[in-house]
């Protein structure tokens, strides 16, 4: 059982657990979005998603020096806005294709971190899944253009996401990393959905749904994926989450009902299959 845990085969079945877990989290949060907005429930998820992690990890016992500091603050900054913008932009176009186009941030690492010629045809794959996605044409379902640009900040700092995240676990415990990590990541955004986000108690109803949200969204994916990493390559971590599209759309068609075009599926296959490329030829680590 010990070598099993130190497996890559346990990493990667703690990262496919996260995937289902923050896409599920993800369908349930749009159901908060008529009452709280995407601000509100960026700020309920990581408020929750924080409170439940520092009971677990109880950060306050471990002592942070100067560099450890600096660079939990930059991985918390990073994942405050990449949740931000991510429900922004869920807000406004379908989680399936919001997760594609976010996906061109780990897949941009995958990219940097190899050199061979092949990353060529890769990078022309993932510009033909966003080509597909874009509405260039009549016969396309109209997206929000507001909902694409927040879909591909996201995608930035997702991509940062995973540097930091890779690094603030190499020079801390994990859970220290991730409990203080989610916790400023709230402290980011809270000025911009603090208000709307007590609104959920003019509706108690709601309450379970936006505790699920922080569970499933914050604190089972990031403590997984920061355990994962530990263990991972960037590559290795990219292959994985090169799923994660296909779940989003799954989830978002059993649990929201949103049904993509033919165009918008062949666009998601095309960036997972240069995600999996790009993370195959790079054989590189951070």
């Amino acid at each position: 059982m010990k070598s099993f845990k130190n497996s890559i085969y346990f990493s990667s079945f703690l990262v496919m657990l996260s995937m289902i877990s923050v896409t599920s989290g993800a369908s349930l949060a749009k159901i908060l979005f008529p009452l709280l907005g995407a601000e509100g429930t960026t700020v309920l998820r990581l408020g929750l998603g924080a409170v439940l992690l520092l009971f677990m990890w109880k950060p306050w016992k471990y002592t942070l020096n100067a560099f450890q500091f600096r660079t939990v603050v930059l991985y918390g900054l990073c994942l405050g806005l990449m949740n931000f913008m991510f429900y922004l932009a869920i807000s406004r176009i379908p989680l399936g294709i919001a997760i594609a186009i976010e996906f061109i941030g780990p897949l941009t690492v995958s990219l940097i971190l190899s050199k061979k010629m092949i990353d060529l045809f890769w990078a022309f794959l993932a510009a033909l899944g966003i080509a597909l996605i874009l509405p260039l044409s009549s016969l396309q379902q109209t997206l929000n253009p507001v909902g694409i640009l927040f879909a591909a900040g996201a995608a930035a700092m997702w991509g940062l996401y995973i540097i930091l995240g890779k690094k603030a676990g190499a020079i801390m415990p994990s859970g220290i990393a991730t409990s203080l990590g989610v916790t400023a990541a709230f402290l980011f955004v809270t000025p911009f959905g603090a208000y709307e986000a007590l609104r959920i108690f003019s509706n108690i109803n709601l309450i379970p749904i936006a505790l699920a949200v922080g569970i499933l969204s914050t604190a089972i994916p990031y403590s997984l994926e920061m355990i994962a990493l530990k263990k991972m390559s960037p590559s290795h971590f990219g292959i994985f989450l090169s799923l994660e599209p296909a779940i989003g759309s799954l989830a978002g068609l059993i649990f929201l009902n949103e049904y993509l075009t033919v165009a918008q599926c062949a666009a998601v296959l095309c960036i997972m299959v240069a995600s999996i490329g790009s993370t195959v030829a790079s054989g590189h680590k951070l």
